[in-house]
C-alpha cells in the first residue's frame, strides 16, 4: 500500500492538484482578509485547521467543502472529533504498537461507529458516482480506483482498504499540516524583518506572473522555502519518530569513557527529533528563528540532525505534499495581509505539555490586518 500512495505524490500528480490547492488557499485568504477584518484577532490553529480541512477533502476524497463559509459541514466536525484524543484514545494507540493482538481480541476500537460509517459511506457515495458519470479528478480517490480497476481479483481493494488509505490521508495532514502553518504564523509575526522580506518575494512574483505563479515557481521560491524550512527544525510538529531494528548494530560511545551500546534485532528505537534539532552542537543558537540557516552553505549547521519528516524508506510519504499546501497559504495570505502579534500572543514560547504533537502554551492569537498593497488586485487584473 505504500508504493501504491507513494504514487499519489509524484511531481506529476501535485502538478495536477495544484490548481485544486490554490483554489482553497486563494478562497481562505481572500474571506480571512475581507470577512475578518473586523475581527483582527484570532485564533489561527483553529481556522488554519479549517483550511487544511478543506484541501484534504478536495485533494483526498473528492469533495468541496468550505469550513470558512460553511464551519458546521460535517467533514470538519468528524475530522475534529477524530484527532482530539483523549487519555483514552492515546492509552489505546499505545497498545496496538505492542500488542496488536490484544486491541482484536477485545475488539478495542479508536474510531467508533458512527465516523466509521461516515468516511466509508462517502468514498463508496463517491466511486459510486464517477463510475456512473465517468467522471475523473486528480485525487487520491481517483489513483485508488485506478489501481483496484488493475489489480488481480484476489488482491482486488476492497471499499474498507480504499477509505483507510484516503483516511490516513486525511488523519496525517488534518493536524499536522495546521500545526506547521500555526508555527509559521507566530514567527512571521515576531519578526517583522522576515515577513516583509517574504512579502517582498511574493510582490515580485505576483508582478512577474500577473498573478498566476505556477507549481514551479511556488515551489522554487527560496526564501519562503527557508522559512518553512527553520520553522519545521525548530517546531518540529512530530517530535519523535521509532523504527524497529532488524539487525544487531554497534552505536559509538555517547560521552568519554563510556561504553559502546548494542542495539538488538527486534529492539524498538525512538529517535528524539526535536531534540536532535535544538542541539547546539549541530544547530548553533537553535532557540533562535534564522531561516538563513537554510540560505547561507557557510552557516554550520549539521543537516545530518535535520528529519522533521523522518527519513529512509519510511519517512512521510506525504513531505511534498504538506509542504505544497504550506506554500501556497503563506503566499496567498501574506500577498492580503500582514500577521502581527496581540496581546493574548505568547511571548515565550512555551509549548504546551502532553498531546501527540507540539502545540503553543496558550494558542496560537494573532492579529491579522489587511495590506494597502495593490499588488494582488493589480497582478488579478492584468
Amino acid at each position: 500500500m505504500r508504493v501504491l500512495m507513494s504514487h499519489a505524490f509524484t511531481a506529476t500528480k501535485l502538478k495536477a492538484m495544484f490548481p485544486l490547492i490554490s483554489e482553497c488557499a486563494v478562497s481562505f485568504s481572500e474571506y480571512i482578509r475581507n470577512v475578518l477584518s473586523d475581527k483582527s484577532v484570532m485564533e489561527m490553529k483553529d481556522i488554519f485547521t479549517r483550511y487544511a480541512n478543506d484541501v484534504i477533502a478536495t485533494c483526498a476524497f473528492g469533495i468541496a467543502v468550505d469550513s470558512m463559509r460553511n464551519p458546521e459541514n460535517e467533514f470538519y466536525l468528524f475530522g475534529k472529533k477524530v484527532i482530539n484524543f483523549g487519555l483514552i484514545s492515546l492509552v489505546k494507540i499505545m497498545l496496538y504498537q505492542p500488542a496488536p493482538w490484544l486491541i482484536r481480541l477485545l475488539n478495542i476500537k479508536i474510531i467508533d461507529d458512527r465516523t466509521n460509517a461516515f468516511f466509508v459511506n462517502l468514498v463508496a457515495d463517491t466511486i459510486k458516482v464517477r463510475e456512473e458519470k465517468g467522471i475523473t479528478c486528480p485525487d487520491v480517490i481517483q489513483l485508488l480506483m485506478e489501481s483496484r480497476d488493475k489489480r488481480e481479483p484476489d488482491r482486488e481493494l476492497s471499499i474498507m482498504n480504499m477509505t483507510a488509505q484516503a483516511f490516513i490521508f486525511f488523519l496525517a495532514g488534518f493536524e499536522s499540516n495546521s500545526t506547521l502553518m500555526s508555527f509559521a504564523a507566530h514567527e512571521i509575526s515576531l519578526n517583522p524583518e522576515i515577513q516583509e522580506k517574504l512579502q517582498k518575494e511574493i510582490d515580485l512574483i505576483l508582478e512577474d506572473t500577473n498573478g498566476q505563479p505556477s507549481y514551479e515557481v511556488i515551489n522554487g521560491m527560496k526564501y519562503l522555502n527557508a522559512v518553512i524550512n527553520e520553522v519545521l527544525r525548530k517546531y518540529p510538529v512530530i517530535t519523535m519518530t521509532n523504527r524497529l531494528c532488524v539487525k544487531d548494530f554497534e552505536l559509538p560511545p555517547a560521552l568519554p569513557n563510556a561504553k559502546p551500546y548494542l542495539v538488538k534485532e527486534g529492539m524498538l528505537l525512538f529517535i528524539p527529533l526535536y531534540a536532535l534539532q535544538h542541539d547546539p552542537k549541530y544547530f548553533p543558537e537553535p532557540k533562535k528563528f534564522k531561516p538563513e540557516r537554510f540560505l547561507d552553505e557557510a552557516n554550520q549547521c549539521n543537516f545530518n540532525a535535520y528529519y522533521p519528516f523522518g527519513l529512509g524508506p519510511r519517512m512521510c510519504i506525504g513531505n511534498r505534499f504538506a509542504l505544497l499546501e504550506t506554500r501556497l497559504l503563506l503566499f496567498h495570505l501574506l500577498a492580503r495581509c500582514q500577521i502581527k502579534p496581540c496581546e493574548k500572543t505568547s511571548k515565550t514560547g512555551q509549548l504546551q505539555k502532553g498531546g501527540l504533537s507540539i502545540l503553543m502554551e496558550g494558542g496560537f492569537w494573532l492579529s491579522i490586518v489587511p495590506r494597502e498593497n495593490p499588488t494582488v488586485t493589480e497582478a488579478n487584473q492584468s
